[in-house]
């Protein structure tokens, strides 16, 4: 059974292995993150580790039982209570799931470990699955996103409430 598990230093090889396993993948529905993301992962892994060190942000990966990584979830930009999620799944798993199971439970963590009140997601118009993960972990549309937030697509922001979450 897989295990969400918040990000430290011992994930760093399998999510370095998650995102060259999927590369291409993700960049047909999202910005490819570039050959400087990859020659310098070990640099940005440490930097993301402080960051969440600071409070400032949450990573989460989801697990599997082998210890590969299935998915990178998280929460960053908090401030009074909101903060932005960003999720990606393997390409082995989409479609079955994965995402939509994850994502609500880190909305009960994001109330019940970090206090947060309200979770803001931005995807493009032409990533119907983040749409439709999205809308079925409780997510509504609330209004036009920048195309700077979704790699230079039109999209637009979901947002959901979460003082009432067990």
């Amino acid at each position: 059974m897989p295990e969400l598990q918040q990000l430290d230093a011992c994930h760093a090889p399998a999510v370095l292995a998650f995102e060259l396993a999927n590369r291409a993948y993700f960049a047909a529905s999202v910005s490819d993150r570039g050959d400087e993301f990859f020659d310098q992962f070990s640099d940005r892994h440490s930097a993301l580790l402080a960051e969440q060190a600071a409070g400032i942000c949450v990573f989460y990966v989801l697990v599997a039982e082998d210890g590969s990584v299935l998915g990178r979830f998280n929460l960053y930009d908090f401030e009074n209570g909101t903060a932005d999620l960003g999720y990606r799944v393997a390409q082995h798993v989409a479609g079955r799931g994965v995402a939509t199971a994850t994502v609500r439970k880190l909305c009960r963590l994001a109330s019940a470990r970090h206090g947060l009140r309200t979770l803001r997601a931005a995807t493009a118009h032409a990533n119907a699955a983040s749409q439709k993960v999205l809308a079925k972990a409780g997510f509504v549309p609330v209004g036009p996103a920048d195309p700077a937030d979704v790699g230079g697509e039109p999209g637009t922001w979901y947002q959901r409430d979460l003082v009432h979450e067990p």
